[in-house]
């Protein structure tokens, strides 16, 4: 109760602080935004960290300043975990829903005010639908009022160590005060493990039904990666698309933050190469490699074709991001390795796939995933194929051979005409490039 009571007035100080200054903007500073991106600057800011010893992995503008959307529901659910762990709130009490929070933009549950719902399937609602109205009446019955709530938000993150993050709303929607960074977006989501395991499970869920209609999660990556088990997804103009994913792989767990994607795809398949590359990382150290992250970064121009470092020149038809792994340190090291976090999540076990039964080439076709001026390149190419496409690919036989007009090509033979084309189609829904060799 006293540390309660502590959290209570700090945050009351802190929000008479906003409402006397900087929560009440006068009518022309309130027309300039409080964040400001730079014209050349893109939106784009990601980090990867190793959530069972803080060491970053990869950053990239991981501690400017972005807009969090919707990934501010994560704090939201936070502080109802921790209400809930202190016996202040129960899964089964009823919330009824204001008028204010009635009125909130999509995406929202929908229910009128003075309508009813369980703490729990409010909860569900904001994990899986993003539900903007269940933020606010959930803020409501912990805080009071909104904006005390999230001045109680703020403190909390404060406590955190996110101290580039404030928050005004519970849901993320559109304030040009809330800010987070990619960094502390990590944070907590490690906090999130860290303190309350046994209710992480509300971001694992890949839908929920209400009143018999049933809702899919925001977050593909649940279903489409495996090992993925949260977090969030979140989108404003301004703020391009987010997702603070997690996984688990062979008992080590990595978060992936990417903020300011283009598209929902991108930034899902930029996500995706993150993790499955840090994962290949931590394995390949586990063998007694030294090995760190490099990244060539295809970012999107303003109204332009993706940006194309010269490192990748060599693939000139191969779009999105592609991560190289790089043997020894850096020289120039571009991303270097940083301080762990403070907050140590448990390790939470993965069920592993089911070997699939080797089979055998059958045909005489074959698949070219691209094509390098560089055999470590190539290799590079053949394992990211591997890994992101392994059922597309099993059915046929790995190859570089020597180069051909001064490329080596990337190649999976002897397979069958069906086999073939179908790979082929798979790679190329993920924009890889993709040609199918007759015999």
């Amino acid at each position: 109760m006293f540390e309660l009571a502590r959290r209570l007035i700090s945050a009351l100080a802190l929000l008479a602080a906003l409402v006397t200054g900087l929560a009440t903007p006068t009518l022309a500073s309130a027309q300039t935004p409080y964040l400001s991106l730079p014209a050349a600057e893109p939106k784009y800011a990601a980090i990867v960290v190793d959530a069972n010893t803080g060491e970053v992995l990869y950053a990239k503008r991981a501690d400017s300043p972005r807009y969090p959307a919707s990934i501010t529901k994560v704090m939201t659910l936070y502080l109802a975990f921790e209400a809930i762990s202190e016996g202040r709130l129960k899964p089964t009490d009823m919330i009824t829903v204001s008028a204010r929070a009635a009125s909130q933009p999509p995406t929202k549950l929908g229910l009128a005010a003075g309508e009813q719902i369980s703490v729990d399937d409010a909860m569900r609602a904001i994990a899986v639908k993003s539900a903007n109205d269940m933020a606010v009446a959930l803020a409501e019955h912990l805080g009071g009022t909104q904006d005390r709530f999230a001045a109680l938000m703020t403190l909390r993150g404060q406590e955190l160590g996110m101290s580039n993050t404030r928050f005004v709303n519970a849901s993320g929607l559109p304030d040009s005060r809330q800010i987070s960074t990619a960094r502390d977006i990590a944070i907590l989501s490690r906090a999130v493990m860290r303190d309350y395991p046994q209710y992480y499970s509300y971001f694992s869920l890949r839908s929920f039904t209400f009143r018999g209609v049933t809702m899919k999660n925001h977050n593909h990556l649940l279903s489409q990666m495996w090992g993925v088990d949260g977090l969030k997804t979140g989108y404003t103009n301004a703020s391009g698309f987010n997702l603070a994913a997690s996984a688990v792989r062979d008992g080590r767990r990595l978060i992936a933050v990417v903020l300011g994607g283009r598209s929902t795809a991108t930034r899902d398949d930029h996500v995706e190469d993150l993790l499955l590359t840090g994962f290949t990382v931590l394995k390949r150290r586990s063998l007694g490699e030294t090995i760190t992250v490099a990244q060539s970064m295809f970012e999107p121009a303003p109204d332009g074709p993706l940006d194309r470092p010269s490192v990748e020149q060599g693939d000139a038809d191969q779009e999105g991001l592609r991560v190289i792994l790089t043997d020894g340190p850096l020289s120039p090291t571009p991303y270097v390795v940083q301080p762990r976090m403070d907050v140590v999540p448990p390790t939470r076990a993965a069920t592993p796939p089911k070997k699939a039964t080797p089979k055998k080439a059958r045909g005489q076709w074959a698949i070219q995933a691209g094509a390098f001026k560089s055999k470590s390149q190539a290799r590079e190419q053949l394992a990211l194929i591997q890994r992101r496409f392994a059922s597309a690919v099993d059915d046929g036989e790995a190859a570089i051979g020597n180069a051909v007009g001064g490329y080596f090509r990337v190649r999976f033979e002897g397979m069958t005409a069906d086999a073939a084309r179908s790979a082929c189609k798979v790679l190329k829904a993920k924009k890889q490039t993709c040609m199918v060799v007759a015999p």
